[in-house]
């Protein structure tokens, strides 16, 4: 139970980061930044749903 709260937590705060990476620091001049906010994004919301 404690496990499943805390994958929970950690998905949340994946998306937070992806989500403050894609819109902090998105620059037009760094498009790797936006695969690494997209990606850490997508992490967040399968480990929410799984």
């Amino acid at each position: 139970m404690i496990f499943y709260a805390l994958k929970k937590t950690i998905g949340v705060c994946f998306i937070g980061l992806g989500l403050g990476i894609l819109l902090v620091l998105l620059l037009p001049i760094a498009g790797w930044l936006f695969i690494i906010g997209l990606a850490i994004t997508i992490v967040g919301f399968t480990w929410l749903t799984c």
